[in-house]
């Protein structure tokens, strides 16, 4: 492994597009740790201490923003907006037919999709901006703390930490995409990457400073490693199903004639259901902060609705199952698929072209995902489920969303690092 991260280094190309990746990186996270202009940072600090280890919701957010939401930094929203805005768009192709029909005309479609989710990125993160301000403003982002943390409250400083933290979120688009342009891997996912592997150190730490240190981190680690390692196989292994294109004749050519096959992954939905999940979970909690939390539905939520009870751990797996089918519904269309197959002359050997194909299709989708949709909720259970158990604080870098998006990023990564290395003839990491 290390030599041939030594041969991918020696080849000129690849070692500028893995400097160029690293370099962004450290911006990021640079950018994770400069405060948004009217903050006092101090304040900040001494406040979002106590509140991580109260707030779940703050300390799944935070993580996800690389620590700059605890930070109130220009980096504070993170890459959020820009995930949010590009479900939403994909979600949009099921009801608005002008995008299905950009989505099927090719690089010049996609094109203009990828323009309508920069806008609504910018347009969420104007709104994410003002709600976290104003929350924040009024004390309950950092558990309803005394803090005066915004000194300067009039409406042209709010104004001008809406512009520096929408402008923030639009410098991360354009990191992501210059990466995805010029260095190694998917932007957007290597900076979620970032942020995530940016809380191990700390983390760790913690959970080797409390009571029974050393066993919890030994038995986290042993947890972490196995779960990494299903994950690993889960996602590398598909169902094949073969395709045979018939000969035909275009002018004076023979074309067709081959075989090949379609590969449907066990997961196909990947990370989105567990986010799906969490979000809608998390919304509770959210507006539990505001009023009185000692009495009503607020105590209530506090009470049966947190990451430590029956209710929350069972509602999350639901949750999480019922997204796998609904995102591969929609990603997978049997009918599109076997459309395109039957205008090229390809079939499903034993399978008629046309509707038999789309029904065999949609019957080996629904058998797939169901053993998926169950894979998934375990892995988001188990860390949660184990946290529970040593008495360690939930909120840390190692649930099932976070294992899930470093396991897919890594893979993926690693992918393109060896097709380009195949490329000039190299030996790769994938044997």
């Amino acid at each position: 492994m290390l030599s041939t991260f030594a041969k991918a280094f020696r080849t000129p190309d690849l070692r500028r597009k893995l400097l160029f990746t690293m370099m962004i990186m450290v911006l990021f996270r640079i950018g994770s740790a400069v405060p948004t202009p009217g903050i006092d940072y101090n304040e900040v600090h001494n406040a979002s201490s106590a509140a991580l280890e109260d707030n779940d919701l703050l300390g799944l957010i935070n993580l996800f923003s690389g620590g700059g939401l605890s930070q109130l930094s220009i980096f504070a929203l993170g890459i959020m907006p820009y995930i949010t805005a590009s479900i939403i768009v994909q979600l949009l192709r099921v009801v608005i037919p002008r995008f299905e029909t950009l989505h099927k005309e090719g690089q010049a479609g996609q094109t203009k999709l990828t323009q309508y989710t920069r806008y609504l990125t910018l347009g969420l993160a104007v709104l994410q901006s003002t709600t976290v301000l104003t929350t924040a403003r009024s004390g309950a982002l950092f558990g309803n703390t005394e803090s005066n943390i915004i000194p300067d409250q009039s409406v042209w400083m709010l104004v001008l930490m809406v512009l520096t933290m929408t402008a923030g979120t639009g410098a991360i688009m354009w990191m992501a995409e210059l990466i995805t342009e010029h260095g190694v891997g998917n932007g957007m996912s290597l900076l979620i990457f970032t942020s995530i592997v940016a809380g191990f150190p700390s983390s760790i730490w913690s959970i080797f400073g409390g009571s029974n240190g050393l066993a919890n981190t030994v038995v986290v680690l042993i947890v972490f490693i196995a779960v990494i390692g299903l994950i690993t196989f889960v996602e590398q292994s598909q169902r094949r199903i073969p395709v045979q294109y018939a000969k035909r004749m275009v002018g004076r050519r023979t074309l067709g004639g081959s075989s090949t096959y379609i590969p449907i992954k066990i997961n196909m939905s990947g990370v989105i259901p567990v986010i799906f999940a969490s979000s809608i979970l998390s919304l509770p909690a959210m507006l539990s902060q505001f009023g009185d939390r000692s009495g009503g539905w607020q105590a209530w939520v506090g009470l049966y609705f947190n990451q430590n009870t029956p209710l929350y751990l069972v509602l999350y797996a639901v949750l999480v199952i019922f997204f796998a089918f609904f995102y591969t519904s929609i990603t997978f269309n049997p009918d599109e698929v076997a459309d395109n197959m039957k205008k090229y002359g390809g079939f499903i050997p034993g399978i008629r072209a046309g509707r038999p194909t789309a029904e065999y299709l949609g019957y080996v989708i629904n058998r797939i995902t169901t053993p998926g949709s169950i894979y998934l909720a375990i892995v988001a259970l188990i860390p949660s489920i184990l946290f529970i158990a040593i008495h360690v604080n939930s909120n840390l870098p190692f649930g099932g969303t976070t294992l899930l998006i470093i396991v897919g990023v890594g893979l993926d990564t690693v992918k393109q690092i060896e097709s380009q290395l195949q490329q000039r003839h190299y030996e790769g990491f994938l044997r």
